[in-house]
C-alpha cells in the first residue's frame, strides 16, 4: 500500500475530474469541486488529468506514508505537517519518506486541498471515472468517505519512481522537494470573491428590483451548502417577477444558478441533480466555478456581469494558462541536465 489513513478529518473523498456521459440516464458529474487544482497536483507528480486524488475539506486528516513516494498538495492551504513538526511545502512534487505521518489539522486559506501521489489513486472505478459519488454509492472508497484504517494504493507503481535534481531536504530527512513551484495557482484570501455571471434562461422574468439586488448585493455561503451546490444569503431575498409561471424540470449544468421560492440562490456544483425546476437566473462564467470550491460557509462573493462570448474568452485565456503550465511541469520533471 502507499497511504494509511489514520483519521479521515471533517470530509474526505477521492475524486477525479468527474463522471460524464450518464446525465441523461440521471447520474450526477461528481470530480473534484476544484478541478485547476486537482490537475496541477496530478501533474507535479507525473500523473495524467484525470488520476483519482484525495479531495480534504478543512481540517483533521491524518495520513501515514507506507512507502517511499511522490505527493504533490495543492489547492487550500491546511498546514500539511509531518510528525517531525516540518512543513509540507504546497504546490510542488515532494517525496516523502516510508513511514512519515501527514497531518492536515488546520485551514489557513480556502476550503479544499488536494493531495495526489505518483501514479494515481487505485480506486472503484464506475461508469468510467473513480469520483466518489455519495448519495449515490458510487466510486472512490465503496461510493462513502474516508475511515480510519482505509489503505490507499497507487494504481500504477511504475509511475512512482520520479527523478528530480536539486533537491530540497527537510532537516529530519523525511521530506525532500525541488525549489521550483506551480504556487501562481494559489488560493488567494479576500474579503468578497468577485464571480462573473452571465444571464440565466429566466433572468429576464425577475423583478427589477431583484435583478438589481442580484449585482449590487454581497452574499455569503450559507451553513448548509455541500458539494451538490452552495445557498447564498443577503440581507435582501430575490423574487421573480408576476409574469413568471410554472416551470417544468430542465437540463442543469455546473454553475447554474436557480433561485427557490423563499427568494434563496443555489449555485449548482460538483454533486448537482442531472434536471431542476426552479427559475435558473444565472449560469456561473466556468472560469469562475473552480472559486466555489474553495469557498466555506460564512465566505462572500458579488457578483458582476459578463456576457457568454467575453465568458468563452475567458475560459480559453485559462485553459492556454493551464496547457503552459502543463507543459513547463513537464518539463522541469524529465530535465536531467
Amino acid at each position: 500500500m502507499s497511504l494509511t489513513v489514520l483519521k479521515p478529518g471533517l470530509f474526505a473523498t477521492v475524486q477525479d475530474l468527474g463522471r460524464y456521459g450518464y446525465q441523461q440516464y440521471g447520474v450526477v458529474i461528481s470530480g473534484a469541486m476544484d478541478e485547476p487544482a486537482a490537475r496541477v497536483a496530478n501533474w507535479l507528480v507525473g500523473n495524467r488529468d484525470h488520476e483519482a486524488v484525495l479531495e480534504l475539506t478543512l481540517t483533521g486528516t491524518v495520513l501515514r506514508a507506507e512507502r517511499d513516494l511522490w505527493v504533490a498538495i495543492c489547492g487550500g492551504d491546511m498546514g500539511a505537517r509531518t510528525d517531525a513538526g516540518e512543513a509540507v511545502p504546497l504546490w510542488r512534487p515532494v517525496w516523502v519518506s516510508e513511514g512519515t505521518i501527514l497531518s492536515f489539522r488546520q485551514y489557513g486559506s480556502g476550503c479544499r486541498t488536494y493531495v495526489a501521489i505518483a501514479g494515481g489513486l487505485d480506486a472503484s472505478m464506475s461508469m468510467g471515472s473513480r469520483s466518489t459519488y455519495l448519495r449515490g454509492g458510487i466510486g472512490g472508497l465503496d461510493g462513502r468517505t474516508l475511515r480510519a484504517g482505509d489503505w490507499l494504493e497507487a494504481r500504477q507503481k511504475e509511475r512512482q519512481a520520479l527523478v528530480i535534481d536539486n533537491l530540497e531536504v527537510s532537516p529530519s530527512g523525511k521530506l525532500k522537494w525541488p525549489l521550483w513551484h506551480a504556487g501562481g495557482f494559489a488560493v488567494a484570501s479576500r474579503n468578497v470573491h468577485a464571480v462573473r455571471l452571465m444571464p440565466g434562461e429566466h433572468q429576464h422574468l425577475m423583478s427589477a428590483k431583484s435583478l438589481r439586488h442580484l449585482f449590487d448585493e454581497v452574499f455569503r455561503i450559507g451553513s448548509s451548502s455541500d458539494r451538490m451546490g452552495y445557498r447564498l444569503q443577503s440581507d435582501r431575498k430575490l423574487l421573480m417577477g408576476e409574469q413568471m409561471q410554472e416551470l417544468i424540470s430542465e437540463p442543469v449544468v455546473h454553475g447554474t444558478i436557480q433561485l427557490p421560492p423563499d427568494g434563496t440562490p443555489i449555485v449548482l456544483l460538483a454533486d448537482r441533480q442531472t434536471t431542476g425546476g426552479y427559475p435558473r437566473i444565472g449560469q456561473v462564467a466556468s472560469v469562475d466555478i473552480p472559486v466555489f470550491g474553495q469557498l466555506k460557509p460564512g465566505d462572500s462573493i458579488r457578483f458582476y456581469p459578463v456576457t457568454p462570448k467575453e465568458a468563452e474568452r475567458l475560459k480559453l485565456e485559462s485553459e492556454l494558462d493551464m496547457d503552459q503550465l502543463r507543459t513547463i511541469i513537464g518539463l522541469k520533471l524529465h530535465d536531467k541536465t
